[in-house]
């Protein structure tokens, strides 16, 4: 590993057990100076899951803090960045990583269970987001990693609200990339698979022994270094890495008088034709591609 991450400062949520604490490590490793971010025991202070993993990085000659905040809370959020600038004067990388589950199918689903999860998940991500953002602009260095999933990206049954919060990163990290580029930020998302508490059982024995977290991180550390790509999702299961595009048909125009459900119909295969597929820098690129396939039109019907 090179020295790159020597005194930078990473933040890592959700970091006492599981992929969250992984990550702390793996950063921790290379170099980096980690927040061991984790829910507050009942005095308020640190809760013992997050001391341990700073136990774990200091025995390693690292050095981390544990550092209690409900990441659905703005204020308690917004106070831990605070303290972590007062403490070590910067804030470099930040890995959004905690959430929470609460599996039912749609149809017997509470709505109090679809805020809590959206709540933690994207809106806690935002509240990260936000909460470091500003120190990031003044320092013109930033690396953001938000967690999506294979339920954001392709669905799970009964997992509705996590799925919808987990697609919502992907809106989340386009826009920030925009937003953050001109002063060296980069926002990328990671798409996990790994065995922890809230997979345990859904693997067979064999595929669990390979869906270890640690086989994940190491794309965490490559999303918080120098090198990192942009707006860029990474699938990470088993020691395998995979890009996960989102791309559009360059698709058909349809004149006035043939837009009924058959007409679209008979045109849905060429619509669908992913020979002609790319992807879009911004949502107001998609409207460039709209008029493109009006102009085809025009030009073969000239």
């Amino acid at each position: 590993m090179t020295s790159e991450f020597e005194g930078r400062v990473a933040i890592v949520t959700g970091a006492g057990a599981g992929l969250g604490r992984s990550h702390a490590l793996a950063l921790a490793e290379a170099g980096a100076r980690v927040v061991v971010n984790d829910i507050a025991g009942p005095d308020g202070a640190a809760g013992e899951a997050a001391l341990s993993v700073v136990r774990e990085i200091e025995a390693l000659g690292g050095e981390a803090v544990a550092e209690p905040a409900d990441v659905s809370r703005f204020a308690e959020v917004e106070a831990m960045a605070e303290r972590v600038v007062a403490r070590w004067g910067r804030i470099d990388i930040l890995v959004n990583n905690a959430g929470i589950l609460r599996d039912r199918s749609f149809a017997k689903m509470e709505m109090t269970d679809f805020d809590a999860v959206v709540a933690v998940h994207l809106t806690g991500s935002a509240n990260c987001c936000r909460a470091v953002w500003e120190t990031m602009r003044r320092q013109g260095y930033g690396r953001i990693v938000l967690t999506t999933s294979c339920s954001g990206l392709y669905g799970n049954f009964g997992q509705a609200n996590y799925a919808a919060a987990k697609t919502g990163m992907i809106g989340l990290m386009t826009t920030l990339q925009q937003e953050g580029e001109k002063h060296g930020i980069r926002v990328n998302c990671l798409s996990p698979l790994a065995t922890t508490g809230m997979t345990e059982g859904l693997f067979a024995a064999g595929d669990a022994a390979l869906l270890t977290p640690e086989a994940v991180s190491p794309a965490v550390v490559y999303m918080a270094s120098q090198e990192a790509p942009e707006k860029t999702i990474i699938g990470a299961g088993a020691g395998a890495y995979t890009v996960v595009h989102v791309v559009e048909t360059a698709g058909v125009y349809l004149p006035p008088g043939a837009r009924t459900p058959a007409d679209f119909s008979a045109a849905f295969a060429q619509m669908s034709d992913l020979s002609t597929a790319r992807s879009f820098a911004t949502g107001f690129d998609q409207g460039g591609g709209f008029i493109e396939a009006v102009n085809r039109e025009r030009v073969a019907t000239a």
